[in-house]
């Protein structure tokens, strides 16, 4: 696996993790009692939580489903993958095309520890992972490229990864340095925390996370939408993930009314 060490990965078992948390939220077993705790705490102060990541996930199939079959895109670039939890993204794009090829990036031990069941994929596709970190884009270029043609359109995918980098850490400049790569005809996929529909408990939860040394930023629709700048969104534009396009819903079970609050959308880079 390109990127990978042979050296078994150290994971500490100790502190609370954001993928872990997001995994015990999903009904997932990759993760300890540190993490469930964390879950349940947040979950205590927003009920909503979990059902925020189950709206989150099914939004980054949904948006997959409508650019393979709808835009013809055949290459996918994941940042910031997380632990696997079927189907990933590989398993929803190759259902649709079998050749498509997916590159996963993510910097943590833990997903690491987890890539090959990211692996799994086509015999006419590509599947492969890349270790390297979100705040290197240029790094996660270079290794991407050795797979993926940048010269032909590529769907880039920021699923729940922006909320983890502060503006001052350059979260803006990240998203702008990876869409400029792009050929026309790529796409951005991007989900993001928000404040905007429950502000106290998102401020609460967010302050959860803190006391456990995770950075968590939510950011308003026009803040979201500043990643998308210079590209044409695709309707309905920037709603929360529950309201993205729901009749490309498959398997999806009901998560009761409302918007969660976490915004969604897809741009296409012109």
């Amino acid at each position: 696996m390109p990127g990978t060490e042979p050296a078994a990965p150290l994971i500490d078992t100790t502190r609370p993790h954001p993928a872990r948390v997001y995994d015990w939220y999903l009904g997932g077993k990759d993760n300890y009692p540190v993490d469930e705790e964390l879950g349940r705490r947040i979950a205590s102060l927003n009920g909503d939580a979990p059902r925020a990541a189950r709206a989150n996930r099914w939004f980054m199939h949904r948006a997959t489903r409508r650019l393979v079959a709808s835009a013809g895109i055949r290459q996918f670039l994941d940042i910031g993958t997380g632990i696997p939890t079927e189907p990933n993204l590989h398993q929803i794009a190759q259902r649709v095309a079998p050749d498509a090829r997916v590159v996963y990036v993510d910097n943590d031990p833990i997903v690491l520890a987890h890539a090959g069941a990211l692996l799994r994929g086509t015999e006419e596709g590509v599947t492969e992972y890349v270790q390297a970190d979100a705040r290197d884009p240029q790094q996660i270029l270079e290794r991407a490229g050795e797979i993926l043609d940048f010269g032909r359109p590529v769907a880039l995918s920021l699923i729940a990864l922006m909320h983890f980098i502060a503006d001052e850490d350059g979260a803006y400049d990240i998203v702008g340095t990876l869409v400029d790569a792009l050929a026309p005809g790529s796409c951005l996929v991007l989900s993001c925390m928000t404040a905007d529909f429950e502000p106290e408990q998102v401020r609460e939860g967010i302050a959860a996370y803190q006391a456990s040394g995770v950075t968590l930023v939510a950011r308003d629709r026009a803040q979201v939408g500043r990643f998308f700048t210079g590209l044409d969104l695709v309707e309905p534009g920037i709603v929360s993930v529950r309201d993205w396009r729901p009749e490309l819903a498959e398997d999806e079970s009901d998560i009761g009314p409302g918007p969660v609050s976490l915004y969604g959308g897809v741009g296409i880079k012109p």
